[in-house]
């Protein structure tokens, strides 16, 4: 299993200046960073894609829907743009040159209605997610569907959802990416809910319980390797953290981490620990 960071350790807001962070992932070890997309046209993926190849590192791309482009919003026109969109992300993706998109596509962010989902919501989010197979296949690309927190979305926040979204859409592009740091919240045991994914477990995001240190915390990163192994996991482990960069603004880590963790500990002290777990 390869390892690789989210940029999100670094800014929100990816752009042409990040690109100088590449070399040194490469020289700890690192073999991918994932670049956040909010707004496909804001990046500049011809030059993102030519920084990624001189220095040998694959990149992914972890999407999130505009409040404008909700794929399970009651209104058709609203669930067209958000398959308009999604289409972008996947061409925009693809001249970067990534083979995997992942995050909660099935909703904005904070989208939370005050109920349960209902079986409408649910199959529309099964025909949009269907609508883009041929799109996946034509860009080389794995979609990887994210369930996150009940703060965060009502829709989708166990792995057995997520495994249940997937085996309705059934097409082989399209999987799951599990994420510690929210699993930690809603799943009973996190390593029974690796397992419980098998091949559908596309993409896993190494978060801690606070979003800092991998391996300061309590989850059980141990016990989830040894389940990755059980299903002969082929992605890779993503360290998803937030540090701190006082010249960076659109750090998450100005929010609520660690003022004395930068995002280059992030990376690189989390590489250490969980390359002393293999």
């Amino acid at each position: 299993m390869q390892i690789g960071v989210s940029a999100f350790a670094w800014t929100t807001a990816f752009t042409a200046k990040h690109l100088s962070i590449l070399p040194s992932l490469r020289e700890h070890g690192l073999t991918s960073l994932e670049v956040g997309m909010f707004d496909p046209a804001k990046l500049p993926a011809g030059e993102i894609r030519r920084a990624f190849e001189a220095n040998d590192l694959e990149v992914s791309v972890c999407a999130i829907l505009p409040a404008e482009a909700n794929p399970i919003a009651p209104g058709a026109e609203t669930r067209e743009r958000a398959r308009r969109h999604l289409m972008r992300c996947i061409e925009t993706a693809a001249a970067m040159g990534a083979h995997l998109i992942c995050g909660p596509v099935y909703a904005p962010i904070g989208y939370l209605p005050g109920r349960r989902r209902t079986a409408e919501e649910w199959n529309w989010a099964i025909e949009g997610f269907q609508s883009l197979g041929h799109a996946l296949e034509s860009h080389d690309i794995t979609l990887a569907i994210e369930p996150v927190n009940r703060s965060e979305t009502f829709f989708l926040n166990t792995a057995a959802e997520a495994r249940d979204l997937c085996d309705a859409i059934d097409h082989p592009r399209i999987g799951v990416t599990l994420d510690t740091f929210h699993a930690n919240i809603e799943e009973k045991d996190i390593a029974n809910a690796v397992t419980s994914l098998g091949p559908r477990l596309k993409h896993l995001h190494i978060s801690e319980n606070d979003r800092g240190l991998v391996g300061s915390g309590h989850v059980g990163f141990p016990s989830i390797l040894a389940s990755l192994r059980t299903i002969a996991y082929n992605g890779r482990l993503l360290i998803e953290g937030f540090g701190y960069s006082a010249d960076e603004p659109d750090c998450l880590g100005a929010l609520w981490g660690d003022l004395t963790v930068t995002p280059e500990d992030i990376a690189f002290q989390g590489a250490k620990y969980l390359r002393g777990l293999s």
